[in-house]
């Protein structure tokens, strides 16, 4: 099993491309078994989610095909089975995001309780209830959530909390719903409205998607199309983070200051000079950023993503930070790590108390879940001597070749096989 070893490097400076956006792609790559043609998706990540479902599309029969820019054409037309197995969608928690245009077009799905980073409850019963109020039956049996409709009808859902998978299997499901369909309490977040413009492109009917209540007009087929994927906001604001804490001159080149303005703001707050353009963002650091507190809510406020990243910064900032996190009940399993470290955190319940130390000091550390793995990587640049981080299958997940982005700005790290061979 690899491993990631560090070693504080002082300042990054440099460019980097920002990759597409794995919870776009994830969706929109599930949005393609609705077609009745092939689809084409640029600008996808190559990362061990976006693998595992396209496992998982082979594995119900689509065709899959990559071009030479590593954008991939799903051709649905032979998908024979609706049976989402156990082996692939423990791995990931988005598989479940076949369930929805599964049972649009197909007329039935069974779709295997979903796993991914244990982050927290994340109950399906939000999907579950709103396909029900379109028109199907749902029952769960030995772990598979089996539905069944001859043709959905379209009807007002109120979702009783906000979801952002479970407004995107909705809003899926209702493009080939019959008749016309309202999403309340829906999740306003880019990937929401990035999948919209993909069900639009391929012949969809919607309105209000980025807001609170989303309107769908059922139609009766939807066609091929090209789609390409919005930038990553998160690994946007990570390699931020990164700059601001090790100090800097760093420009992201393809990406979108639009879509995380809470981020800039916060960086900004804690010292940072951020120039933001139409397609990249430069940040400069030239000194310790200051604490800041942080409070995680749903889109547009401070997202639950780029928690665990700027409790690392507070951990070597001037001052302390509160961090609030209101979205997964458990979502501080980075803090022991951290302290590992050498950082000064107290942790109750939803709330975390950091006060910044003049400099951390390397260690092993262990990767709890995605976002967990990325804040160790940001400790382990500032920290003095080596880090070595195990179970980053975690990073693997959502960032693409970080250590080679990291490395080009400057960074000292390497991939180690588990034996800890030459890095």
């Amino acid at each position: 099993m690899d491993k990631l070893l560090l070693r504080g490097n002082g300042p990054l400076r440099g460019e980097l491309r920002i990759s597409g956006a794995k919870n776009a792609a994830l969706p929109c790559l599930a949005a393609t078994l609705l077609a009745r043609e092939p689809v084409h998706i640029r600008n996808i990540p190559h990362l061990r989610d976006i693998t595992t479902t396209l496992e998982l599309l082979g594995t119900l029969g689509a065709r899959i095909l990559v071009d030479s820019q590593l954008g991939i054409e799903v051709d649905p037309r032979p998908v024979h089975s609706v049976v989402a197995p156990y082996e692939l969608v423990k791995t990931m928690r988005a598989s479940i995001l076949v369930l929805g245009p599964l049972l649009a077009r197909h007329g039935s799905a069974e779709v295997s309780l979903p796993g991914g980073c244990a982050i927290g409850s994340r109950p399906v019963t939000v999907h579950l209830a709103g396909l029900q109020a379109l028109g199907a039956e749902i029952t769960v049996q030995e772990g598979f959530v089996k539905a069944q409709a001859a043709r959905l009808r379209g009807t007002r859902v109120v979702m009783d909390v906000v979801s952002v998978t479970g407004t995107e299997n909705l809003l899926m499901a209702a493009t080939l719903a019959e008749g016309h369909t309202i999403l309340e309490n829906a999740a306003r977040e880019p990937e929401v409205v990035d999948l919209a413009r993909c069900l639009t492109a391929m012949g969809a009917r919607i309105s209000g998607a980025g807001t609170s209540v989303i309107e769908i007009e059922g139609v009766a087929e939807l066609h091929g199309a090209e789609h390409s994927v919005l930038p990553d906001r998160i690994e946007t604001g990570t390699y931020l983070v990164a700059t601001a804490m090790a100090g800097g001159d760093v420009c992201l080149k393809r990406t979108d200051p639009g879509l995380l303005e809470s981020v800039l703001l916060k960086l900004r707050e804690a010292g940072a000079e951020v120039d933001a353009e139409p397609d990249h963002i430069r940040i400069r650091m030239a000194r310790r950023p200051s604490a800041i507190d942080v409070r995680t809510a749903p889109y547009p406020a401070f997202p639950t993503d780029m928690q665990a990243q700027f409790m690392a910064m507070n951990c070597i900032a001037s001052g302390s930070g509160v961090i609030t996190e209101t979205i997964f009940e458990n979502r501080f399993m980075h803090v022991s790590e951290l302290q590992r470290l050498g950082a000064d955190i107290n942790a109750d319940g939803k709330t975390a108390v950091v006060r910044g130390v003049p400099r951390l000091h390397g260690a092993p550390v262990m990767a709890t879940d995605l976002r967990a793995s990325a804040s160790l990587v940001l400790a382990g640049l500032v920290a003095e001597g080596e880090t070595l981080i195990d179970r980053i299958y975690h990073l693997d997940r959502g960032y693409e070749v970080i250590e080679e982005k990291l490395s080009a700005i400057g960074a000292d790290i390497h991939r180690v096989s588990s034996s800890r061979g030459a890095a």
